[in-house]
């Protein structure tokens, strides 16, 4: 239990420094009462446990994979976070042997032992259906060991355990990213004791119903797409122009998350019904990012357009601002550049694979931020031989460092608004030419999108 005691605090600050939004919907479903079984799509590693641990008052335990308590180290790691080996036949392996079906059936009876242990105390246990972390926005088939670990603890007191499965949508919306996004979706939960007659009759047909019944409340609370094309598209659609085609005054993630699964019904529209309109869609995107690419510009650098003395005004105010926060900028980034930096230099020379990214760059950056902000504040205590300089400085290392965050986010805008008018004054043909296709997409996509409300 030291990840509840002593871990889960400074993991709840580290989250929501990697995370610009971490968005919750129905919260309320993260609190009921245990006994508890969340069941959720794995996109992300040792992200997709965290996310859920730091939202729920009630400690939770972990089904994970065997061959993370193979190291000594990362088994202290996973058992002081309440982690749970479960073996799967492809991991399992006792020297060079590999176990055999009826041992691994065995040690898994005993780990569903301890799960049945755990509800009967009212516990709360996490499980990822999927078997295996894909960081592509896919829901692989699930794997039936979830229901029967709940039909089993619910047949263990006659169904009178009120055992309940609660499926959980995670949705990353750049999983390798500092400062990306994350929305989690809650769907309503899954009682048990409904599926007592099942069992009875048929214990495994019960287990499939009930695998049926939470892919389908997970899938209706994911963003799934089938190819790699079709995610590119989407993607680039919603991260481009998204901004113009939500409707609401105020943007959510759950906005964003229904923007996509919008665009992603809309494509499978028009596949069947104008493919001609789709393919038009899909060069003229590829065409208008290739230009973007070329030009070393965003979207956002073309919305502010050379001419109007308004935004000019606007212009002069936003670079006197960024003139006037330069030393707290400096200040800011000389005291984090570090700490900051070495997790992604880490995270990069560690791994190739993208879902190991993030959880490494996390953990990576617990360590450096502590360690710099307590190294650097022990010296100027050194140095000062004033507690309270000392603690003021402890204070403003992570003020100055948000906030040098969000100076360099303004002044790389800044930065590309100014290229797109200097390459107004040396290439306008090409410029307005881009300007023409950036319209003809925006009405392009505004058209469709009318055209698919209507007739969906």
């Amino acid at each position: 239990m030291l990840f509840y005691t002593v871990m889960k605090p400074l993991v709840q600050v580290a989250l929501r420094v990697f995370f610009r939004r971490l968005e919750v919907r129905h919260p309320e479903r993260l609190r009921m009462p245990g006994p508890l079984l969340i069941a959720s799509n794995h996109p992300n590693t040792l992200m997709d446990p965290l996310v859920a641990a730091v939202n729920r008052r009630q400690p939770i335990a972990f089904l994970a994979k065997s061959t993370f308590f193979k190291n000594p180290i990362l088994r202290a790691i996973m058992e002081s976070g309440n982690s749970i080996p479960i073996y799967r036949r492809q991991d399992v392996e006792t020297g060079a042997e590999t176990l055999t079906p009826a041992q691994l059936e065995a040690l898994n009876e005993k780990i569903f032992g301890r799960c049945y242990d755990y509800f009967d105390r009212s516990g709360t246990i996490m499980i990822f259906p999927e078997g295996t972390s894909v960081s592509e926005r896919r829901l692989r088939p699930l794997k039936t060991g979830a229901a029967r670990i709940a039909l089993g603890a619910e047949a263990r007191h006659n169904f009178q355990l009120g055992l309940h499965i609660l499926p959980l949508g995670i949705n990353y919306f750049d999983p390798q990213r500092f400062r990306s996004d994350v929305f989690m979706d809650l769907a309503p939960p899954i009682r048990v004791a409904d599926y007592a007659e099942q069992y009875r009759q048929n214990p495994e047909a019960a287990a499939d119903v009930l695998t049926e019944e939470i892919r389908r409340r997970l899938e209706s609370r994911l963003v799934i797409t089938r190819t790699d094309e079709e995610d590119e598209l989407v993607t680039q659609v919603e991260r481009t122009f998204g901004q113009h085609l939500i409707q609401d005054d105020e943007e959510t993630l759950y906005d964003n998350f229904q923007l996509s699964r919008t665009l992603l019904k809309a494509v499978r529209f028009f596949e069947e019904h104008d493919a001609d309109r789709l393919g038009e869609a899909q060069e003229k995107l590829r065409a208008y990012h290739q230009q973007l690419h070329q030009l070393r510009l965003t979207d956002e650098a073309l919305e502010a357009r050379p001419g109007g003395g308004s935004r000019a005004v606007r212009a002069f105010g936003a670079s006197l601002r960024l003139l006037a926060g330069a030393p707290f900028y400096l200040y800011g980034a000389l005291n984090n550049y570090l700490p900051y930096i070495i997790p992604s230099m880490v995270a990069k020379r560690a791994t190739q694979d993208a879902e190991f990214v993030a959880p490494i760059m996390l953990v990576t950056g617990m360590l450096t931020f502590t360690l710099a902000y307590v190294g650097q504040t022990a010296l100027v205590y050194h140095l000062t031989q004033s507690r309270g300089w000392a603690l003021l400085y402890l204070l403003s290392l992570p003020l100055s460092g948000f906030y040098a965050l969000s100076y360099w986010g303004n002044l790389a805008g800044r930065l590309r608004r100014l290229r797109a008018l200097r390459l107004f004054r040396q290439q306008r043909p090409r410029m307005e030419q881009l300007l023409r296709q950036r319209t003809e997409l925006l009405h392009l996509l505004r058209e469709a999108r009318e055209t698919y409300l209507a007739r969906r």
